[in-house]
């Protein structure tokens, strides 16, 4: 037996070991777990062709749940003389195990087939996230499942969706129907907007959950809070403009905030809902209650961040509140790392930390309040994560605030080392946002995502160390990885390949302070 030798997989497993030659699974039968297979077929189909997934197939795959994989979401898979067979550790596991067989299938001149190879696998992280920014440009629901479909092939398992934000209300409220009515008709470039009807919003969650994908859904409080005062203007304040946000606006050339009208454009920190009235309260309350109900995953993000115009015991008294509200629909409250700073949160929430990789200023003191109290931190470091800062200054798409973030610097970091002081288990895990200001397209957002997803792909999934953890052989392998992205229609920026450079040193501090100019949530 050999090692795997450079096998064009993504994110990189536990333990390969690889045979001399291949299986060909030119024709194939596959057996097993129902659901499982029922998806490969459709794959396997789209890929080799019609009639070359059959009942008397010449190769047999069978997928089954049983003993061999040892932890949570880890699966065995083994291809030899006998055919392939892939064992989960639970359905989720059986699910990863056929990611990597899609990754492992490629043709030659003898036609399709697999490595000869044995896969034990297992994630380091439980929480591997992506998130979606529908709020400042609006994606349809079968733009949001093609990338579910690219995160699950990374095996990514919670999609965030940001639903609500100062340019637009994506999520139908049967309590408060002008959250939609009027707050979901525009974006944050003078577009038409829209929202998801329940049924919607049903279906996303669906797709997701057969592909092992949590939707963690988001309503940002108490700031980007303009678009509720659309639809219902005595629950929003005036916009507090600053200095900054004129300055910014008018370098962007764009409008600044008028209460009660639709904002095009992306300052942020200028909005909050009416902190000191009832009635705020009792929308949280519903929206809360009806999300929580469509949502069966256990989490539930209620934002918390870049409230600039909030005093800080304006923002205690809110989050407070907000938090129980939150907890008392079953779910595990989520905010940004700010919220951390109060006291009186739910025991056990989770705080997504989104500074630099070398924290600046109080951002990890925020950070480990959360583990503190119970709970634990998601790790999103804005100038190594985020998936909208642009891979290099002429990207025709993306912001700047937090750096330019080529991939190698997307790939140079370890989540168990950024946030001092907080053991390695209470690292929920990572996620890689996609904010929406400088996209509104799905092959806009690929161009920004792909290959930068990969690097959060493997630093969610892969050992901390090994002999493929690497730049050298991660960049091999995205490379090998590029024409089956392309050839299933993602967009990739085939220029993230050229900058080999050493990663960039950390965002400046400045750069992450929380400001106007930023472009977080």
């Amino acid at each position: 037996m050999v090692l795997h030798d450079a096998l064009p997989l993504i994110p990189f497993p536990a333990s390969v070991i690889r045979g001399e030659g291949s299986v060909p699974v030119t024709s194939v039968r596959i057996e097993g777990e129902a659901d499982t297979a029922a998806l490969l077929r459709s794959e396997l189909s789209a890929r080799l062709g019609a009639g070359a997934v059959t009942a008397d197939g010449d190769t047999r795959i069978l997928l089954g749940i049983g003993p061999g994989p040892v932890r949570t979401e880890g699966y065995l898979l083994e291809a030899s003389d006998e055919g392939i067979r892939i064992t989960g550790h639970d359905a989720a596991g059986l699910f990863h195990g056929t990611r990597t067989l899609l990754q492992l299938l490629h043709r030659d001149d003898a036609g399709w087939s697999v490595p000869r190879v044995r896969i034990d696998d297992a994630p380091r992280f439980a929480y591997r996230g992506v998130m979606l920014d529908v709020a400042r440009h609006f994606f349809s629901v079968a733009d949001v499942q093609r990338f579910i479909d690219r995160a699950a092939a990374l095996k990514f398992n919670h999609l965030h969706l940001h639903l609500t934000d100062d340019q637009g209300w994506r999520i139908e409220i049967d309590a408060w129907p002008q959250l939609t009515g009027a707050g979901a008709g525009g974006d944050a470039t003078g577009g038409p907007g829209g929202f998801y009807t329940k049924d919607d919003y049903r279906a996303i969650v669906a797709y997701a959950a057969a592909r092992h994908v949590t939707v963690v859904p988001e309503i940002d409080l108490p700031g980007h809070t303009h678009a509720i005062g659309l639809g219902y203007p005595d629950l929003v304040e005036q916009p507090a403009i600053t200095e900054a946000n004129i300055a910014e606006a008018a370098a962007l050339h764009q409008p600044l905030p008028v209460h009660g009208e639709q904002y095009s454009a992306w300052g942020v920190g200028h909005s909050s809902v009416r902190i000191h009235e009832e009635r705020t309260y009792e929308l949280i309350r519903d929206v809360l209650d009806e999300l929580a109900a469509l949502t069966p995953g256990p989490y539930l993000h209620i934002g918390g961040d870049e409230c600039l115009g909030t005093s800080a015991a304006d923002f205690a008294l809110f989050f407070e509140r907000a938090g129980r509200l939150a907890a008392d629909t079953g779910k595990t409250p989520v905010a940004w790392h700010e919220a951390g700073v109060v006291d009186g949160l739910p025991a056990g929430m989770i705080g997504q930390y989104w500074g630099s990789a070398v924290p600046q200023g109080d951002h990890a003191a925020h950070a480990r309040r959360f583990v503190e109290r119970g709970g634990a931190l998601v790790l999103s470091p804005s100038d190594r994560a985020y998936l909208d800062m642009k891979p290099r200054a002429d990207h025709p798409h993306g912001l700047a605030w937090a750096g330019i973030v080529p991939l190698r610097t997307a790939y140079d970091w370890d989540p168990a080392q950024v946030i001092p002081d907080v053991p390695a288990e209470a690292i929920l895990g990572i996620e890689a946002p996609l904010w929406t200001e400088s996209v509104s397209t799905l092959a806009e957002a690929d161009g920004l995502v792909f290959p930068r997803i990969a690097a959060q792909a493997e630093i969610g999934w892969s050992p901390a160390t090994g002999p493929e953890r690497s730049w050298a052989s991660f960049r091999t392998r995205v490379a090998q990885s590029i024409p089956a992205w392309e050839a299933s229609g993602i967009a990739v920026d085939r220029a993230a390949l050229d900058d080999d450079a050493e990663p960039a040193p950390n965002a400046d501090p400045a750069a992450t302070s929380t400001t106007a100019s930023e472009e977080n949530a």
